[in-house]
């Protein structure tokens, strides 16, 4: 039987669509290397090229080729993926397929961090800059957060290093119940934090199959699982903030398909909680609040928001009874954040920078998702609810000054919702994204040294 032609011209309009974003992302990511290498501009990434030539704008990190013994383990993976991914995620049954998606997210990024060996887990966690240290120094969690503000400035005695002073004190507390329970050395907080990122994928999964976009959904899977942000969420604390708040929105999202009153509060006040959590853990979070609005447009049950909103409410007084108003932290941070290597990084560059890193982390084929996508805009679905929510909180980050460079790890967050347009290009694009994609995580992960 012969294409009809609407179908037809819908088809080469969606490549058309596809080929622009590929490339656009492709020639941003290009521009956002090689314009400081030629002209020397200083944009203070990890380093600049004349404190070390390696140091690669717009990563935080440098340029390293190399390999491991786990290479030849994640280019199986990323063959098997790409030959049988997708049929599993049309095939299988829906807790199958939750199954799936957890395990394979585990497999694939334990195989990309083992390229660099068992450093691949243990390095970005062992840095004095970040969390573990300072937790296992903690000996008194109520004297932590009475101090926690005045230890914020970096004019301060005894203050927090980098990544505690930028954050609120969830984040510290999670480390600071690793190390009491025995799980607090480098490597096995590594593997702890890299088991709850594999629960990203899923928590996105379960978000729209509440909404009513199953299919969608299991089009979306493989690209959710097989990420090339897999490459940044192994062992970063940022793919914590990612789960804490795709699992917040799935809440609400089953709060708002529930059948029943009961069910209705009992997700949503756990949506709540797990929002204000997030809050506690990442300033830069209450973004969030974006996507949170865009799932209960979706869901069409505003009975969820004044009770998700209060159980976060009654986290963050939570944290303020105990010693830390997150107001009073938001003015002391945004000082700590100039005073640093802020103030170095050039806004005209990483307000285009940081979307270049962004598709280094997300791969660059989302740009064609997203350009195949905005064919659809006609009708507001509830992907491109999703899509444009994620998009919003990007420009709204972007244009704030407070994420110039290190978004490959910090924007992780926003990169699922972003990849669920993928799953709106052509059955052959897809297939050639999917394999586009592992390629991607691949290369990266190879020639780069990341921080993260």
């Amino acid at each position: 039987m012969p294409t009809h032609p609407t179908a037809a011209e819908d088809t080469r309009r969606g490549s058309r669509a596809a080929w622009t974003g590929l490339i656009l992302a492709l020639v941003l990511i290009a521009a956002a290397i090689v314009i400081p290498n030629v002209t020397g501009w200083d944009v203070a990434t990890r380093a600049s090229r004349s404190e070390n030539p390696n140091a690669l704008a717009p990563l935080h990190g440098l340029w390293s080729p190399h390999a491991g013994i786990a290479s030849a383990v994640a280019i199986i993976v990323a063959m098997l993926a790409w030959r049988y991914a997708p049929r599993f995620s049309r095939e299988l049954s829906w807790r199958a397929l939750l199954a799936a998606a957890f395990l394979a997210s585990l497999v694939w990024m334990l195989a990309l961090a083992f390229v660099d060996g068992p450093s691949g887990i243990s390095r970005v966690l062992g840095n004095p800059y970040e969390y573990l240290e300072t937790a296992r120094g903690v000996t008194n969690v109520g004297v932590l957060l009475q101090e926690y503000i005045s230890r914020i400035p970096l004019d301060a005695e005894n203050n927090w290093v980098t990544h505690v002073a930028g954050h609120p004190p969830a984040t510290l507390l999670f480390f600071v119940g690793l190390v009491r329970i025995g799980l607090g050395s480098d490597f096995v907080a590594g593997l702890v934090v890299t088991v709850i990122a594999a629960s990203l994928a899923p928590a996105v999964l379960v978000t729209m199959r509440a909404l009513k976009v199953e299919d969608v959904a299991r089009r979306a899977a493989p690209f959710l699982v097989f990420t090339p942000a897999a490459v940044f969420l192994a062992v970063s604390a940022d793919a914590v903030f990612a789960v804490v708040g795709a699992w917040g929105v799935a809440a609400l999202a089953l709060a708002a398909a529930a059948r029943n009153r009961i069910m209705c509060i009992i997700w949503a006040v756990g949506g709540g909680l797990l929002l204000g959590l997030l809050l506690e853990m990442s300033y830069g979070m209450l973004l969030f609040g974006v996507l949170a609005i865009a799932v209960l447009i979706a869901g069409k049950k505003w009975l969820v928001l004044p009770i998700a909103a209060a159980a976060a409410l009654a986290v963050i007084l939570a944290f303020a009874a105990g010693g830390f108003s997150l107001w009073e932290a938001f003015a002391v941070i945004r000082e700590r954040y100039w005073d640093g290597i802020a103030r170095r990084r050039p806004f005209e560059y990483w307000v285009w920078g940081n979307l270049a890193a962004l598709a280094i982390s997300a791969g660059p084929f989302v740009a064609a998702g997203i350009a195949a996508m905005s064919l659809k805009l006609r009708k507001l679905s509830v992907p491109v609810l999703l899509v444009a929510a994620a998009a919003v909180m990007i420009v709204l980050a972007d244009l704030s000054g407070m994420s110039k460079a290190e978004v490959e790890r910090i924007w992780l967050p926003f990169i699922p919702w972003l990849t669920i347009s993928l799953a709106y290009l052509s059955p052959r694009w897809r297939s050639a994204a999917l394999g586009g994609q592992l390629v991607w995580a691949l290369v990266v992960q190879h020639l780069f040294y990341t921080v993260w």
